[in-house]
């Protein structure tokens, strides 16, 4: 049997990190949860995860970019795939793709998750990706 994939969840409303974190899990994934960006990358440091899951907006607006972006730049999280979760999108007048407060560079998450997540539609992207991956 395959080794389950690691998710990272990071998002500041608890109850829709834990709503998340059972979807994913029945889909047969490890989740790690954190409710900040700073707990993110602390413990995205420490688990490696295989694939992050990042709300956009949370305890500051652009700490979900901040995240993303620290998460693509290191040597790790370069080769993983990173989900925006939001419902701040193309639809409600949101253009994605913003500078950080660290540093002035485009986003570069993976793709664009909405909310309320429709499970289906993540895992099949999620799997798109770890598919992709491993012709490589």
């Amino acid at each position: 049997m395959n080794e389950k994939k690691k998710i990272l969840l990071v998002d500041d409303d608890l109850d829709l990190l834990e709503q998340n974190k059972i979807l994913i899990e029945s889909k047969g994934y490890e989740v790690t949860t954190a409710n900040s960006a700073k707990e993110g990358w602390e413990i995205f440091k420490k688990t490696k995860p295989d694939a992050c899951v990042i709300d956009l907006i949370m305890e500051e607006y652009d700490s979900g970019f901040v995240l993303c972006h620290r998460i693509k730049k290191d040597e790790h999280g370069k080769n993983i795939p990173v989900f925006i979760l939001t419902s701040a999108t193309y639809d409600t007048g949101f253009k994605f793709g913003a500078s950080t407060s660290e540093e002035k560079e485009w986003i570069n998450a993976d793709e664009l998750i909405n909310k309320p997540v429709v499970i289906d539609e993540f895992v099949q992207k999620l799997e798109n990706y770890f598919e992709l991956n491993q012709r490589k």
